[in-house]
């Protein structure tokens, strides 16, 4: 017989798949556009195409994804499926700087190979609106919709305390330093004032929050959005500086707690420090602040270390007790640019200000009473009576709210106030590879947008992509290209901004351009908006769960607003799927050790050929861990639906997977059943795969029960489809499959149809090749999705319950429809044993369900 040889026909499928532009999704106003298909679009998160390539954890989501999109179109739907290049950003330009290599030569060869490596494993995208975030057809695009957000008065400028990494020679945001280090390098980073492009975010923040419940996201993907936005209500509070007249202002969500202020606690780079330090604190005060500028603000906020803190000699007054002198300190844990940077400590009421209160020395007044008065925690945090608070004692928590905060307003000391932990979105990087903004500036520094026509604006070419030791961009070095002139200012000398734009900049509205991706008047037509409307199904992992998610938010927001767009949101569903693991090994000094090197002897791991004992652990495959599975090694041993097949059996996809090299060898037996199930001993297709029309299914009970299997199958992978639990999906049709070689002449060509349309979406490949050797015309891929029949799940067996006094004791499969006397011979017949020696008081039967026995001895 003909053995299952994937190599003999995954590649012919793939390259017919492309030659016939199987997957090309028509648009509105194109003739092959069927305005009666509904729509869905299906998208993967922007990739960025990294020199490493693919490893079989990236497979899992594309794979997934691919699965919903081939379904999709099997149940009748215009699916958009389309992929890309995430192009710009520092790794390509840390690349160029070691190299002189030009990171467009980069970003193409990894392209290059990622699209290879996608059409290996049969993935169904539309390579027809392939987009490249890099290329000027693109980025003009992401200029225009730039420009737009900065004629809504939505971009300005400002001097911004910002991480910069000398060793990257770029600013990086606070998400990409961890412990004063770039998250990329592991470099020492410093805070230093630049001047900053800026978008105003937090002009959206309550729309962000409030249009969060419009999401069919995960929660705890909508909870994170929402903590990082972190609306807060409560009042702005003036404090006078004693002995002058000036004042401090800090906001606070409890402004019940104001007569528990024991310490006003300033954030080390308020512009005021310097002045509040009396002379005798000067020096020590100078070294602090130096010492918690390197820090990050993750660093500073850290639940689990311990609070520092200096207090600068100064005071100022109470708001509603002026004789009560606060005095004025600074603290690490006081961010700058939360709030006011300043705030009103209450140690009896704020568990931070308790820790700094302890570290101080501080005094606790006790302001809130609980209402349950067994509570003994020395600091808390609720609501309930005050207690010490003047003319406020005795009112709930709530209520002092309201009536402080309207003294406060009558005294001209405070308002009522919502913040936000979100702050304005720096959008400026010191690079070379990115978008160059279309703003100039004229000779007087004023801003001058450039003129729609006018874009792309291109960048210079380049060989030294290193920025200069003062920080400046590498395109301040090109005279030629900084000084220029508008076509629509004539005469007037300009000077282009020398930064680019960072990489979410493209990422923030790829999904629109997909859907019109060779539009060369418009980044993308109304009817083609208007008909895919937004993304359906949105997948990738969750780190992009709050910035690239939250950036794209706000985006398309101002798109809605500008009615570029008739969604309020980008991405309907959200779903991450979780990571594949692997082994890596290390040895006795924590060296990794690539797993190519490393062999089992008896119950120990070591390096081969050595005595050297290696650990074994499991963790996240990535390069830096040698522990990386090549899909193209498993391809090219296994093949690609094995591959894919495997992929899904390993676990739901939303959850973390180790991936072993014995998992496969299940997957690639399944499918070498298959191809039996459908070719004789000589290797030829079965006459009955082959036959025109089948028996009828009340002639033979064979036909009957796979009949059954089949439909059973079918509604556990339709039912997996909600969750994208697939690997129940592929364990329904490895039963199926065992059910069907009970009885396999039994099996006819409307079964193996149906089967195989089920099996599709998985293994494209094996079921293009038994479609076409099954003699069907067309491809199986637009096939329609087969139905569920209620009545083929209901099996002729049922599982009869025998219960003795009420409890379980045998389980027999009965045929349905038994009369209930035989029911009950058959049950008093299996317990004789557990009844023996007791009078059967009554017998009770419940027909296609359960025989209780009541006995009493």
């Amino acid at each position: 017989m003909k053995q299952y040889k994937p190599q003999e026909f995954e590649k012919k499928w793939q390259d017919r798949w492309d030659a016939e532009n199987l997957y090309r999704t028509p648009n509105p106003g194109e003739e092959s556009f069927d305005p009666k298909k509904p729509s869905y679009y299906v998208l993967d998160m922007f990739p960025y195409p990294s020199g490493s390539g693919l490893h079989v954890g990236h497979a899992s989501g594309y794979i997934g994804t691919d699965i919903i999109a081939r379904r999709k179109r099997m149940e009748g739907f215009n699916v958009l499926h389309p992929m890309g290049w995430d192009a710009f950003g520092l790794p390509a330009e840390q690349y160029a700087i070691q190299t002189g290599q030009h990171p467009r030569v980069t970003t193409e060869r990894n392209a290059d190979n990622f699209r290879r490596q996608l059409k290996l494993l049969g993935l169904s995208y539309d390579w027809n609106r392939e987009i490249d975030t890099s290329v000027p057809e693109y980025y003009r695009w992401t200029q225009w919709l730039y420009l737009k957000l900065y004629k809504k008065g939505l971009v300005y400028q400002k001097e911004v305390a910002v991480w910069w990494c000398e060793d990257l020679k770029t600013v990086l945001a606070n998400e990409e330093v961890i412990n004063g280090r770039s998250e990329r390098g592991n470099h020492p980073c410093v805070r230093r004032p630049l001047k900053q492009w800026v978008l105003k975010i937090t002009e959206y923040a309550d729309r962000l929050i409030e249009d969060i419940d419009l999401l069919e996201w995960p929660e705890h993907v909508k909870k994170m959005q929402s903590d990082w936005i972190g609306r807060s209500e409560g009042a702005e509070i003036d404090f006078r500086i004693s002995g002058g007249d000036k004042y401090i202002r800090v906001f606070s969500t409890r402004p019940d707690t104001l007569f528990g202020v024991t310490a006003l606690v300033l954030a080390p780079e308020h512009p005021w420090v310097r002045k509040l330090t009396t002379a005798d604190r000067k020096t020590s005060t100078e070294s602090y602040v130096t010492a918690v500028a390197s820090k990050s603000e993750l660093e500073r906020k850290a639940e689990t270390k311990e609070i520092t803190g200096m207090f600068l000699g100064s005071y100022v007054e109470h708001p509603l007790l002026p004789t009560r002198k606060v005095p004025i300190y600074i603290s690490e844990y006081v961010i700058a640019d939360y709030g006011t940077g300043a705030v009103m400590s209450v140690p009896a009421h704020d568990e931070r200000d308790y820790r700094f209160a302890k570290a101080m020395g501080l005094s606790q007044i006790e302001v809130i009473k609980p209402e349950n008065l067994m509570n003994t925690a020395d600091c808390y945090t609720g609501e309930g009576t005050l207690v010490n608070s003047g003319d406020f004692t005795g009112l709930s928590s709530a209520e002092a709210r309201m009536r402080i905060v309207t003294e406060l307003e009558a005294r001209c000391l405070g308002q009522k106030k919502v913040t936000y932990k979100l702050k304005d979105w720096v959008f400026s990087r010191q690079r070379y590879w990115g978008e160059p903004f279309p703003l100039s500036f004229a000779p007087d520094d004023s801003i001058v947008p450039v003129d729609e026509s006018e874009l792309p604006i291109l960048l210079p070419e380049m060989t030294n992509f290193t920025p200069s030791d003062d920080g400046s961009a590498p395109l301040n070095r090109v005279p030629e290209w900084v000084n220029h002139t508008l076509r629509s200012r004539p005469g007037i000398p300009l000077k282009r901004s020398t930064d680019t734009m960072p990489g979410w900049a493209g990422s923030c509205w790829y999904y629109l351009r997909f859907m019109d991706p060779h539009n060369s008047g418009a980044p993308f037509s109304k009817d083609a908006v208007n008909y895919w409307k937004q993304v359906d199904m949105y997948i990738g992992g969750t780190a992009h769960a709050v910035m690239h998610l939250l950036y794209a938010r706000f985006w398309h927001k101002v798109f809605f607003d500008l009615k570029l767009v008739p969604t309020p949101e980008p991405f309907k569903r959200l779903f991450n799927q979780g990571m594949v693991t692997a082994f890596a090994f290390r040895d006795s000094t924590g060296r990794l050790v690539p797993t190519d090197e490393v062999e089992q002897v008896g119950e120990e791991w070591r390096r081969i050929g050595t005595e050297v004992k290696l650990e074994r652990f499991v963790t996240k495959m990535a390069k830096s861990l040698k522990n990386v599975v090549n899909p193209d090694d498993v391809i090219a041993n296994h093949g690609c639906d094995v591959l894919r097949i495997y992929e899904m059996f390993m676990g739901p996809l939303a959850d973390d997977k180790p991936w072993t090299d014995d998992g496969i060898s299940g997957c690639e037996r399944f499918l070498k059943r298959v191809w039996s199930l459908f070719h004789d001993d000589e290797g030829k297709v079965k006459a009955q795969f082959l036959a025109a029309s089948p028996r009828s299914l009340k002639d033979d009970s064979g036909q009957l029960a796979i009949e059954q299997a089949l439909h059973r199958a079918l509604k556990r992978v339709n039912d997996s489809f909600d969750n994208l639990n697939f690997n129940t999906s592929v364990a329904a049709m490895m039963e199926f499959l065992n059910a069907a070689y009970e009885q396999p002449a039994s099996m006819t060509r409307i079964q193996a149809e149906m089967f195989l349309r089920i099996l599709s979406p998985f293994c494209p490949h094996i079921t293009a090749e038994l479609w076409a050797k099954t003699a069907h015309e067309g491809y199986i891929d637009y096939q329609p999705w087969p139905a569920v029949i209620s009545e083929f799940l209901q099996d002729d067996n049922f599982e009869l319950v025998i219960t003795v006094n009420g409890k379980p004791r045998r389980r027999l499969q009965v045929r349905r429809g038994t009369a209930a006397c035989e029911l009950e011979d058959l049950a008093l017949n299996v317990v004789q044993d557990l009844v023996a020696g007791q009078t059967i008081i009554k017998v009770i039967v419940v027909p296609d369900k359960l025989v209780n026995i009541v006995a009493k001895g």
